[in-house]
């Protein structure tokens, strides 16, 4: 048994001790009861089950949990798909994946989402020139794996977004 604290969309949990064979994935779903983190294939290749690891200079980035040891993540910051809506309005990237219609059975929107969130959060730091967005957006977005063939909506609705507020997240023209 470990002693197990961390931050999980702004909400501190812990100290609490879990085994230490425990999956960050089993400890949200049957610990804490966020059932959004999916467990897909089980060795971190489809990546539904990933979530966003907040880094302490600022920038963040995803990691699978199925396979990761809840312990691993003591004392971070993390945030998880339930963590994107605010005050009940959905994020930017939320809608644009509902009006894409992005998903079909939606088991691997949450790592797709988590992912879009944040290349977003990248962009904003470091904008790229339109011209490599779509590359940007295919490097980000790959090694998701969608059942139902999503990819071209996912691609789409994180374009949407990006165009939509052009000016925070590409390269100024000339």
């Amino acid at each position: 048994m470990t002693t197990l604290s961390l931050t999980i969309n702004g909400q501190k949990h812990g100290p609490m001790d879990v085994r230490d064979d425990l999956s960050m994935n089993d400890f949200l779903r049957e610990m804490l009861g966020m059932t959004g983190t999916k467990f897909g294939c089980g060795a971190a290749q489809c990546l539904s089950c990933a979530i966003i690891v907040d880094e302490p200079d600022g920038s963040s980035c995803t990691s699978p949990t199925c396979v990761a040891p809840a312990v691993n993540f003591d004392g971070k910051s993390i945030r998880t798909v339930e963590g994107h809506a605010k005050d009940g309005q959905l994020s930017a990237l939320q809608q644009a994946f509902i009006d894409h219609f992005a998903f079909q059975c939606g088991y691997c929107t949450a790592g797709f989402l988590n992912e879009g969130q944040v290349l977003l959060e990248r962009l904003a730091r470091a904008p790229v020139a339109r011209e490599a967005l779509e590359q940007t957006i295919a490097d980000a977005l790959d090694g998701h794996l969608c059942r139902c063939t999503g990819y071209i909506k996912y691609h789409e609705a994180v374009r949407d977004v990006i165009l939509a507020d052009s000016n925070r997240y590409l390269v100024a023209t000339k």
